[in-house]
């Protein structure tokens, strides 16, 4: 690991650090906190997602124009202004502006870091990179998150004042950090004029793969990510039972499912063809699905209701975990030279795309419509499974398996294989 790709994990970890302070206590703190009610809350939630929207389909252009380090500090001083916006704010106009700055910035930040990581990796070692990211990421949530639930006191709006301007601060070290870094130089983008995002979006639309990938990645995404803290929580407390408390001890189980999981499942994938890792995800989630049917609609005692709604989350943390040193590789494999920033920006776009609808149609079904609820999500699990086995007919074997190619070169008696050359 080069000292820029150590200085782009400590970034990733540090704004996800600053991320959990806030992201858990949000609603709190409009609704109750700042005294603006349950409907602004929700439009604030509502608002992230919007902005994050509106501003990716012009990320990716700007990362392959200015590259992705001046994008990401943009993004950085764009979310500082945001959070630390949101932990003055009294009104609910200032509070869904700062909102949407912030969600701005945050949205930005992921492509930005991601293109940073495929530039500063090759083929064979960007698996284990974006793993080291996504745990990163978990690990400064979590620990975020426990920090500033030790901080927090909903009597006093100076508490969360202060884990807004903590968060500020985080970004904003991390632009300090990331004007020392040596990036190496990105290549530029080969085929399509610099100055035509249209021509851009035509190429990226074109490639066929790609295509299917985003598919795959907003049925993954809404079929899981979306379902966390909205559809699945509402079915866990309505038809299981379950306590807020028990909520809490199930996200963790997630997180320390994705902690313990990472590293250990790694070398795994990395062996195995990439279509069919995903595809083993959709079957994985297809169990929690049913378990978590078990816990609300079985017959068992509420300490084994509470048991299956643990573990369904810890089976969602293991598909993750798998999902890691898969997916992003696997954008950046597909992106022509000097195309990343694009194909970055364009999957998080989709991914946003599915958070947003996902809540939306999870959230009332699993409040009310329990077995359907768990059928729906139980049949995208699985249709996971066959758009993962769709698309890897599509891929070449080098972007579904890149370590087989090197290891075919040397079984051949050939010398090692050079790094494949990026198509990031």
């Amino acid at each position: 690991m080069g000292a820029a790709m150590r200085r782009i994990h400590v970034g990733n970890a540090l704004s996800a650090f600053g991320l959990g302070f806030t992201v858990p206590y949000l609603y709190v703190y409009v609704a109750q906190v700042r005294d603006l009610g349950a409907v602004t809350a929700g439009l604030v939630l509502a608002v992230f997602a919007v902005a994050a929207l509106v501003v990716l389909p012009f990320a990716g252009r700007a990362i392959v124009r200015r590259g992705p380090l001046p994008v990401l500090l943009a993004a950085l001083v764009t979310a500082a202004v945001g959070a630390l916006s949101l932990g003055f704010a009294a009104g609910a106009g200032t509070v869904l502006v700062s909102a949407a700055v912030l969600g701005a910035g945050q949205a930005v930040m992921q492509p930005a870091l991601a293109t940073m990581i495929v530039d500063c990796s090759t083929a064979e070692t960007r698996s284990r990179a974006f793993a080291m990211q996504f745990f990163l990421q978990n690990l400064g949530l979590g620990v975020g998150g426990l920090i500033g639930g030790h901080l927090v006191d909903t009597t006093r709006a100076g508490s969360f004042t202060l884990l807004f301007s903590i968060e500020a601060a985080m970004f904003l070290l991390l632009v300090v950090i990331m004007l020392t870094a040596r990036l190496p130089r990105a290549p530029k983008a080969a085929g399509v004029p610099v100055e035509s995002a249209k021509a851009s979006w035509k190429q990226l639309l074109g490639n066929r793969a790609m295509v299917q990938l985003c598919v795959l990645g907003f049925v993954l995404f809404f079929a899981c990510y979306g379902q966390f803290e909205s559809g699945l929580s509402a079915y866990g407390t309505e038809a299981a039972g379950i306590s807020t408390s028990t909520l809490g001890t199930a996200l963790a189980a997630n997180t320390a499912m994705i902690v313990v999981a990472q590293f250990a499942v790694l070398r795994f994938v990395e062996r195995r063809k990439r279509s069919r890792v995903i595809a083993s995800v959709g079957l994985i989630w297809a169990v929690a699905w049913a378990i978590a049917g078990y816990a609300g609609l079985g017959h068992g005692s509420q300490a084994m209701a509470t048991a299956a709604f643990v573990s369904t989350y810890a089976l969602f943390g293991l598909g993750e975990a798998l999902l890691s040193p898969t997916l992003a590789p696997l954008v950046a494999d597909l992106a022509p030279e000097g195309m990343a920033g694009q194909y970055n920006s364009a999957f998080a776009l989709v991914k946003q795309l599915a958070l947003a609808v996902g809540p939306a149609v999870g959230g009332p079904m699993g409040a009310s419509l329990h077995a359907p609820y768990i059928v729906t999500f139980l049949l995208f699990s699985l249709a996971v499974t066959v758009l993962a086995v769709r698309l890897g007919r599509q891929l070449t074997p080098l972007q579904n398996q890149p370590s087989a190619a090197q290891s075919r070169v040397v079984a051949q008696g050939g010398a090692p294989a050079e790094p494949a050359p990026s198509h990031a």
